[in-house]
């Protein structure tokens, strides 16, 4: 995988508003929120893609899950918040680093695009 921006976020070459950090993972604040609460959550360890994933990876998806919760709540979202993750170009991935979106801080709607 190529240097992405997220990986540079990682790697403290690009400012971020980080929430949250572990050894797994980071979350920081997205630069055009989509939502009042708009947070990425990314593993450390590089993945292109959820379709990529394997079942080496089953641990670190489990993490980014239940960090994703903490993080919506920590936020202030209590229990309505969103993730998504867009799986691909056609999906609407523009970066080829595996990323969660935690929206929350106002109503929903559904179907979300």
């Amino acid at each position: 995988m190529s240097d992405t921006i997220f990986s540079k976020i990682i790697a403290r070459e690009i400012p971020a508003d980080i929430v949250y950090e572990d050894d797994v993972c980071l979350a920081f604040r997205d630069i055009a929120p989509k939502a009042p609460v708009h947070v990425l959550l990314i593993p450390k360890q590089p993945l292109t893609t959820l379709g990529e994933a394997i079942s080496r990876d089953a641990a670190m998806l489990g993490h980014l899950m239940l960090k994703a919760g903490e993080i919506a709540r920590q936020e202030g979202c209590g229990d309505a918040f969103r993730v998504v993750v867009n799986n691909g170009r056609g999906a609407g991935q523009e970066v080829f680093h595996l990323h969660l979106h935690i929206l929350g801080g106002r109503e929903l709607g559904w179907p979300p695009g």
